[in-house]
């Protein structure tokens, strides 16, 4: 199978964790006799110096050209006195408007070697394994009027939705649920919001379409702290766009790790752009030390969600727990008596199990 990828290295690290998730690509066309083709183009601070904007034409005709789009990380001090039409992470709202991809996938599962690192206990932790679905278009991000107001003295944002806009993202997160523990978690600040009221009437319609999954609501405040203390009761969380940041970001250091911890946002037939839910660490760009986990288990979730390759998206999951379990970590992890590694060596060792595990699939298919 031939898939042309769009790599959106970005700022900081972005261009290391993509290079890394990209050899493991070819790595895994070897191995399945597919095809990956890979074209880079600019984003965020990097296209600013180079184009004058955070999200350059060309960037956006490629992505809508390719079959998925794999993004580092976007953002960094430089460019934090910019404009906001000129801020880094104007180019990642762009191209998510710009691509319709209304629909962020979190998936926050720990690592069983990395659960000490856990800031909960681990007993608390352990059995974990949520989903969160946010809306990614819509409401404060996106709405208007957007603006200061009577000489700066005063300022208005707009929470703006479409009903329709709701009912996709809501139906997604159902969708996610009937294929894995069959609970959706809505939610929502409909003691407040009309926006939210709207919200809560929507997924009681819709859950009619999905009889065998139950579905409660929460306000936000409370789904704040049930995800710190009792994280394993949640399955599929699903809200709006800025209650989606909030407790997707909280949720992403339940596990131990930033640095560990993919994402896909992804339109109405399935195309998706994937990244690693880190940030750009200007601090470490260029010194080898970053993580390039997360990033390669967002190509997994290509895999997975856009290509549907299950087994690929398998093999390089496997890849990455394997090599944990063997004590291989970046200088982010702390895996107690294991071995530090730079980025190069962490992508090699993952790349090294993959291939020992399609040897060791090949050897079995003999006693068959």
């Amino acid at each position: 199978m031939k898939k042309h990828i769009v790599l959106l290295p970005g700022d900081g690290i972005g261009s290391e964790v993509t290079s890394a998730a990209q050899e493991v690509l070819e790595a895994l066309a070897e191995e399945f006799d597919h095809t990956f083709t890979f074209e880079s183009k600019d984003i965020g601070g990097s296209a600013v110096d180079k184009h004058g904007t955070p999200l350059p034409q060309e960037t956006t005709d490629a992505c809508r050209k390719a079959d998925a789009v794999l993004l580092g990380a976007v953002g960094g001090p430089k460019w934090d006195a910019n404009p906001p039409h000129l801020r880094p992470e104007k180019g990642l709202l762009s191209i998510r408007k710009e691509l319709n991809l209304f629909a962020n996938l979190r998936p926050v599962q720990g690592f069983s070697t990395l659960l000490h690192a856990s800031p909960l206990k681990q007993e608390v932790i352990e059995n974990s394994d949520l989903l969160i679905v946010r809306e990614l278009t819509g409401g404060l991000y996106f709405g208007t009027p957007s603006e200061r107001r009577n000489n700066g003295t005063s300022v208005v944002d707009t929470l703006a939705y479409e009903r329709s806009e709701m009912e996709r993202i809501v139906r997604r997160a159902f969708e996610a649920a009937a294929l894995r523990k069959k609970h959706v978690t809505s939610v929502d600040k409909a003691n407040v919001l009309e926006s939210s009221r709207m919200w809560r009437e929507v997924v009681e319609e819709v859950k009619d379409e999905y009889p065998d999954v139950t579905v409660e609501h929460m306000l936000v405040d409370a789904a704040a702290m049930k995800l710190i203390t009792n994280p394993a009761q949640f399955d599929v969380i699903v809200t709006e766009n800025m209650f989606g940041d909030i407790l997707s970001d909280e949720a992403s250091v339940l596990t131990g790790s930033l640095g560990m911890l993919p994402s896909a946002s992804m339109n109405e037939t399935g195309f998706g752009l994937y990244e690693p839910v880190h940030g750009s660490a200007p601090d470490i760009a260029g010194q080898a030390k970053a993580n390039p986990l997360a990033a390669i288990l967002s190509a997994a979730l290509m895999l997975r969600h856009t290509f549907h390759m299950e087994q690929e998206a398998q093999r390089v999951e496997s890849a990455v727990q394997e090599a944990l379990e063997q004590g291989y970590h970046t200088g982010d992890l702390n895996v107690p008596g294991g071995q530090q590694v730079n980025t190069q060596q962490m992508t090699e060792a993952v790349i090294s199990l993959l291939k020992a595990d399609s040897t060791t699939q090949s050897i079995m298919s003999c006693y068959v």
